[in-house]
């Protein structure tokens, strides 16, 4: 298998993920206030909204990958 099928396939898992879900969290840690030894940190929750057209995009771009990618020319 070469690299452009792998990357088409990976493409289009990620593109599937990303219709499915929408969306995907992560957890910040951030200083808040540092006062001599004492450091005050805040956990922060960001949420990351994926458009739909990017899922779709990444599947097209992905089958692209796989169907042209074994082509040699």
């Amino acid at each position: 298998m070469n690299s452009a099928k792998l990357v088409g396939i990976i493409l289009i898992a990620a593109g599937a993920l990303a219709l499915v879900y929408g969306s995907f969290s992560y957890t910040k840690d951030t200083s808040a206030v540092k006062l001599g030894p004492l450091e005050l940190t805040v956990k922060e929750k960001e949420t990351v909204n994926v458009p739909v057209w990017a899922g779709v995009g990444a599947i097209v771009i992905g089958g692209l990958l796989l169907v042209m990618g074994g082509k040699k020319g």
